[in-house]
């Protein structure tokens, strides 16, 4: 009999610091280990552009947390930096600038979060992070959705289209025939003839009412979940 594998433990979170401050890297670090409940891994820069080369060669960093002042840059240029790189790498401010503006100024970059590094306790840290990487995770499921959504819309509307053509490109057939067989209509016709014909406008009358039904087609239920042929994570 086989032994049952242990359960694989989540793996560690990538915590980018940007610090010129080696006594308070030295304090996330702590904080980051004494956490129990989930393993982090912290890596250190000192500088902006340092911090910049690294999310460009490492794709595995899940969050960076990013002093304001700098030496000749901010943490806001870097933010911006990050916004033309097009990362999606979550951001937390971790300051010693107690500027609501600031704060405000951060969020509209798309900072996720803003903390005093005098009010860090124990846990709030590491629990900050985490909260901010769910977040983070519900936002890209609520986008995947919406593209989804987006792409089912524009299916329907694309075969709403395809349907009105097809539809109108039978109008003018239809008529026309309908017109020729009332003319076949008033002729003296065998009885073989009329039993033809009659066949005839019965097969066409089918005809005409699945084109109407075809017309009348309701494209209001989107079918999401096959939409996009996507899966959200």
């Amino acid at each position: 009999m086989s032994t049952p594998l242990p359960p694989r433990s989540p793996k560690p979170i990538s915590v980018l610091l940007v610090d010129d401050d080696i006594s308070f890297a030295k304090i996330v670090q702590h904080l980051l280990q004494q956490f129990q409940s989930r393993d982090f891994k912290l890596i250190w820069k000192e500088s902006v552009e340092d911090a910049l080369q690294e999310v460009k060669q490492n794709s595995t960093i899940d969050l960076i947390l990013t002093d304001y002042v700098f030496p000749g840059s901010s943490g806001l240029e870097f933010c911006l930096q990050l916004n033309q790189m097009n990362s999606e790498i979550p951001i937390v401010f971790v300051t010693a600038t107690r500027d609501f503006k600031l704060a405000i100024e951060a969020m509209k970059l798309g900072v996720e979060d803003f903390l005093i590094k005098e009010d860090l306790a124990e846990s709030l840290l590491p629990r900050t992070i985490i909260n901010v990487l769910d977040r983070a995770r519900m936002h890209k499921q609520i986008k995947a959705v919406e593209k989804r959504m987006l792409i089912a819309e524009k299916r329907a509307e694309a075969i709403r289209e395809l349907v009105v053509t097809v539809c109108h490109e039978f109008n003018n057939p239809l008529a026309a025939i309908k017109i020729s067989a009332d003319l076949i209509r008033r002729h003296d016709l065998s009885d073989d003839d009329r039993t033809v014909l009659k066949e005839f406008e019965e097969s066409f009358q089918k005809i005409e009412s699945e084109v109407k039904r075809l017309r009348d087609i309701s494209f209001e239920r989107i079918d999401l979940h096959g939409a996009a042929g996507e899966k959200v994570m």
